[in-house]
């Protein structure tokens, strides 16, 4: 786990690849993935043991408690309801956040060599025209970018996809924004791959991002991202 990041007051995230990840032994996630194929049970451990440590770096009593979803899925740890937690992954890339007293979301994408023009279209609607002078895999980067700080919104929301994510207004290069009761941030100066975090306005500190004492929270360049169509 790299160190965790706080956002704002009492709002971490942490992010880690799959070959460093130490998936969760918790009794409930194990009986969880067990149901799942192989490859997604793999996935899912790790991204409950990230999140997990980083429950035990910054909120470590209800570290060990069981993760349940809501009735449209989103995770929230039993018997802690305001505590909130967000889990992304992204072909060998994951990430996780807990926020102290109120909703979070995060996500992480890895971006494809290039983007389709009506995919740009549609996440940035009129932005769009503004990414035709890029290098077509700084483009997708780009869209990459934009994609984590919409989808960090309705994941901190609730409505996940149902949410209608591609409909929230981020330009591209964007470092932060509101959405509704939301303010996002994209972690441009803490991870080359795409992140972002969302999370509702309770007692928001405006202060930039910090780490905590460690190694800063920066992955290698990032490959391509599958989830441009």
């Amino acid at each position: 786990m790299t160190a965790p990041i706080e956002v704002a007051g009492g709002v971490w995230v942490t992010l880690t690849t799959a070959d460093r990840a130490t998936a969760s032994t918790h009794r409930d996630d194990r009986r969880r993935a067990a149901a799942l194929p192989e490859w997604r049970a793999r996935e899912f451990l790790a991204g409950r043991g990230l999140l997990r440590q980083l429950l035990a770096a910054v909120a470590p009593g209800p570290a060990g408690a069981e993760i349940v979803p809501d009735r449209r899925g989103k995770p929230w740890l039993h018997g802690h309801p305001d505590l909130g937690i967000s889990i992304s992954h992204s072909r060998g890339t994951l990430a996780a956040g807990v926020a102290l007293g109120r909703a979070v979301g995060v996500d992480v994408q890895r971006p494809d060599p290039a983007v389709r023009a009506s995919f740009a279209r549609r996440l940035l609607g009129t932005h769009a025209g503004r990414l035709t002078a890029l290098p077509p895999a700084v483009a997708a980067e780009e869209v990459a970018w934009v994609w984590t700080a919409q989808e960090a919104c309705v994941k901190a929301a609730g409505p996940g996809l149902a949410g209608r994510p591609w409909t929230i207004d981020v330009p591209p290069g964007a470092r932060s924004g509101r959405w509704r009761g939301y303010r996002w941030r994209s972690l441009r100066d803490h991870s080359s791959t795409p992140l972002s975090c969302a999370f509702d306005l309770i007692a928001d500190a405006p202060d930039p991002p910090t780490v905590l004492p460690g190694t800063p929270a920066r992955t290698s360049r990032p490959t391509p991202w599958k989830g441009a169509r």
